[in-house]
């Protein structure tokens, strides 16, 4: 692994970084974004005020840097938000690369391949960390299983962390490391010399535990552990069934963690227990699945705990990092987290203590129909805030912006069961809204101390889906790849390999895209989304890649009996991530499909929602803008401004935090599925987002864009 050969002197860079004093002085001159969220506890917000709604719409492109890498297949994605320290902007690339460029003119410093000499992984990165103590100045960065240190001057790899300047996120979870695919999607939080890290793992049946680990920021040593997935003894323990400690997998904090300094207090964010959609194997509550977790940032000891859904199997994951909020009740000032949802739902809960600011319900919900699964038989439901994303779908809901879209969606409806909100799945298709990406996603909420408002985007786009019975004849002249295709494949890419039109893509004409060879190495190491399947039998490989190509299968011997099923692995096999749309390819649901929301947590109530987003040929043919799926958050500034891209039409734009107006927008080169930030530099104000595309079938793009006044 070697540093590029473009750097910059070490002088330029230690000035740069502010190790040497600059020439103005730092109060003035310069704002750090240095940790992604904008601070440690995720609140999005910037007391800069030189972008303001009186000047907002004189902002113009100041630079515009190129990562590089972008994928050729229009599978790449940049979901970074970048951290600003002194004059240097830290960010990561389509490939996992970590850049550091100067803050106001986009020239490259210095970047580091994690993967120069081994073979790429691909998966998305959403930030780095930074640690500095005195002349030591690190950067985290993580890439496929491993987690580097890095020189924040040089970019050079420090060789006294971990194992050559990395440690490998799958040991130190109590199992076998060849077993287990872990890897970091979402940065780390740092306290005092610890970076405490959540982890990605995968979501089927073959799942790694997401326990959370806190890591020494100058050796790499594993200095706390928490055992999400509790082992006899433990709390929690009697929630799950006796071994799913030994097998199961998931519970994990893959969509990063807040801080709260003061208290010594790091609150964790889980997603659901392994396999998503089929609990049977796991009966109880599944503590600490679907919670957020209160730990002692010290030493990873249970503070308290408080679970948004009991028995997940419905991939609704916590999807960001709980932001931390100061607001009046009743007189007084009340600290609290405010956690959003994908069921569109937010928790505001005490700091200390995790009790419900407002009311929450525990409300009786239908019970599965599927043999051997125990579905809980309720679920908490806050009474305020109201949803920000619709959570049920009937004829009335239908999309209306012609006869001919809506007349498709009630075909499709009219055959399937339209199930409310923690309906389980079962073995007829079924909407499901919110759909598996939300409600709330990963780019979280932002927040105004000042007034103690909360604006999230939401999205509107309902699921059809269902489960399968895995000994049901798949058909009459099945093979071993289509059997281990639907056994293995179709829970993502679908029964009939149509995909999901956006993060999952279509295995109908593989064979015109991908040679042979490409398709095996996939299932080996994996891809974007999809985890790797090495594990697999080598029969069962060559006969899907052969399935898939449209080749003769390779037939296994004769056993006489199939064979039993392994611990942790489900009677059911899901029907896929299916987008309900209509046949334009439009979602079936009326508009808006996206919204920002802004919500008084001082009373619970909303302040004022708005439209996301649009789809520019259906605004040329006269419909209304209709909002627009979005992933990435918003940023909130003292200016009273809210800056989001996020939204499939490529667009930044800047909101009127006290009204919704929006007051600026700018294209930008592919749709910006990122949190921008902003800070200053030399006293000039800078928003910069990071424009990747490649969701919803689009094009992958490469480029960072910073926005400033005119000088």
């Amino acid at each position: 692994m070697l540093l590029s050969a473009r750097a910059l002197p070490i002088g330029s860079l230690l000035l740069a970084l502010g190790c040497v004093r600059p020439v103005s002085p730092p109060d003035t001159a310069h704002r750090d974004w240095a940790v992604a969220g904008g601070d440690a506890e995720s609140r999005k917000f910037s007391p800069l005020d030189q972008i303001n709604r009186s000047n907002v719409a004189r902002l113009e492109v100041a630079w515009t840097y190129r990562t590089g890498d972008a994928s050729a297949e229009d599978r790449s994605m940049i979901q970074c938000n970048p951290i600003v320290v002194g004059t240097v902007l830290f960010c990561t690339s389509p490939g996992l690369k970590a850049f550091a460029v100067r803050a106001d003119t986009g020239a490259e410093l210095w970047s580091f391949d994690p993967f120069e000499h081994q073979k790429r992984e691909n998966h998305v990165n959403r930030g780095l960390v930074y640690w500095a103590d005195g002349a030591d100045r690190r950067i985290f960065l993580t890439a496929g299983p491993w987690m580097y240190a890095l020189d924040a001057v040089t970019g050079r790899p420090i060789t006294g962390f971990g194992r050559d300047g990395r440690v490998d996120l799958r040991e130190g979870l109590g199992r076998d490391p060849a077993a287990l695919q872990v890897s970091a999607t979402s940065p780390g939080v740092i306290f005092r010399d610890l970076l405490i890290q959540g982890t990605r793992v995968p979501e089927g049946e073959t799942g790694s535990p997401g326990h959370i680990r806190a890591y020494d920021v100058r050796t790499g040593a594993i200095r706390w552990t928490f055992r999400t997935i509790p082992a006899p003894g433990e709390y929690g323990y009697e929630t799950w069934a006796a071994d799913s400690w030994k097998h199961s997998g998931g519970a994990n904090a893959w969509a990063g963690l807040s801080l709260d300094r003061e208290r010594g207090i790091v609150y964790a964010p889980t997603g659901s227990a392994s396999f998503d959609f089929d609990g049977s194997d796991r009966p109880g509550a599944n503590l600490f699945a679907n919670s957020v977790l209160a730990l002692n940032a010290a030493t990873g000891e249970r503070i308290w705990h408080y679970q948004v859904v009991h028995h997940d199997i419905w991939d609704y994951d916590l999807p960001a990092p709980p932001t931390l909020v100061s607001i009046r009740r009743n007189g007084k000032r009340v600290d609290a987290l405010a956690q959003i949802t994908k069921t569109g739902h937010v928790f505001v809960l005490h700091r200390e203590t995790g009790q419900p600011v407002f009311p929450v319900e525990e409300r009786p919900m239908p019970r599965s129909e599927l043999e051997g699964e125990q579905s809980w038989p309720t679920q908490p439901v806050p009474l305020l805030p109201q949803p920000f994303a619709r959570q049920s779908f009937g004829e009335a809901d239908v999309t209306d912006i012609s006869a001919a879209a809506r007349a498709s969606v009630l075909t499709q409806l009219r055959q399937a069961r339209a199930g409310a909100l923690y309906t389980p799945l079962g073995l007829q298709e079924m909407v499901v809204v919110p759909g598996m990406n939300g409600g709330g996603e990963w780019g979280g909420a932002a927040f105004d101390p000042a007034t103690g408002v909360l604006y999230v985007n939401g999205n509107e786009l309902p699921y059809l889906t269902r489960m399968w019975e895995k000994d049901a004849p798949i058909g009459s002249s099945t093979g071993l790849g289509e059997a281990t295709f639907v056994a293995q494949c179709s829970g993502c890419h679908g029964r009939e390999r149509q995909g999901d039109g956006e993060r999952v893509p279509s295995l109908r004409d593989v064979a015109k895209r991908l040679s042979a060879g490409q398709v095996r190495d996939v299932i080996d190491h994996g891809r974007g989304f999809m985890p790797a399947f090495a594990r697999l039998p080598e029969i069962e490989k060559r006969a899907v890649v052969a399935y898939l190509m449209g080749q003769d299968e390779p037939q296994p011997a004769a056993t006489g009996s199939s064979p039993a099923r392994r611990p942790g692995e489900s009677a059911y096999r899901f029907g896929g991530y299916k987008r309900f749309l209509d046949a334009e390819g439009y979602p079936a649901i009326k508009p808006p499909w996206g919204t920002l929301n802004a919500i008084d947590l001082n009373t619970g109530e909303y302040l004022w929602r708005v439209t996301l987003g649009e789809h520019p040929e259906l605004t040329a043919r006269g419909i209304p803008p209709t909002g627009a799926t979005n992933y990435g958050g918003p940023v909130v500034t003292a200016g009273g401004l809210v800056f989001i891209a996020a939204t499939a039409d490529a667009k930044i734009r800047a909101f009127d935090k006290a009204t919704g107006e929006e007051v600026w927008e700018a294209p930008l080169p592919t749709a910006g599925y990122a949190t921008p930030s902003t800070y200053m530099v030399d006293g000039r104000q800078y928003v910069v987002v990071a424009a990747g595309g490649g969701r919803v079938g689009q094009k992958s793009g490469d480029s960072y864009v910073a926005f400033a006044l005119p000088r």
